[in-house]
């Protein structure tokens, strides 16, 4: 087993449990982008499939996919009060933080809204930010963390909760840790074959 020397995490629905309110929320903006809002049974159906699958079903053309998130992210701004980071999020940052680990963020949302939700002193753990990833975008940004801080893809691990996620660590050659408590379920996860499964945040602590 590798040694990690650089963790990546993702951020909503891996650290911060925004996955209900990003739902909640597109269903709200859905109308002003020609889209029909999810019903809960297709939201739960929707969790077991791949993002690819997700987009296609949803019938949103490519193009639009960056008007979404820059909303998406404009009312995440307004609200991030409603947004909380898991409970053992501080603990588990903490602690990778004082076994030496680089520790970055890739994320689709913007960097001052994970700082806000973050928190300053979760923050100032945080070695590196690239945010504004675009939603399939994020492997040139995890290779381009990893050259900033030093690491190798051999020492590093990306940990996200999306099929995405398990892709972008694959495209260039980096282990993945899929984590189940965040917008896609186990299932799904476990057929994208992840180098890791984490069903609890200890776990990313007992893989480093």
């Amino acid at each position: 087993m590798p040694t990690f020397q650089l963790v990546i995490f993702d951020f909503d629905g891996t650290l911060a449990d925004s996955a209900n309110w990003m739902i909640r929320t597109f269903n709200e903006i859905a109308g002003q982008f020609g889209l029909r809002r999810m019903s809960d049974e297709e939201v739960q159906m929707l969790r077991g499939r791949s993002n690819t699958e997700i987009v296609r079903y949803l019938g949103v053309p490519l193009w639009k996919l960056p008007r979404i998130a820059s909303e998406m992210q404009r009312r995440v701004a307004a609200n991030a009060e409603q947004i909380k980071l898991f409970d053992g999020v501080n603990e588990l940052l903490r602690t990778l933080d004082e076994r030496g680990l680089h520790l970055a963020i890739v994320s689709s949302n913007s960097e001052d809204n994970v700082r806000r939700i973050l928190g300053a002193e979760n923050a100032a753990r945080i070695d590196a930010f690239d945010c504004n990833a675009a939603m399939f975008g994020k492997a040139r940004k995890l290779r381009s963390v990893i050259k900033r801080l030093g690491a190798t893809a051999q020492t590093t691990l990306y940990v996200g909760d999306e099929t995405r996620d398990v892709e972008a660590a694959r495209e260039i050659s980096v282990a993945s840790g899929a984590v189940t408590w965040g917008y896609a379920n186990s299932d799904i996860l476990i057929r994208f074959e992840p180098t890791h499964v984490f069903n609890a945040l200890g776990d990313i602590v007992a893989v480093l």
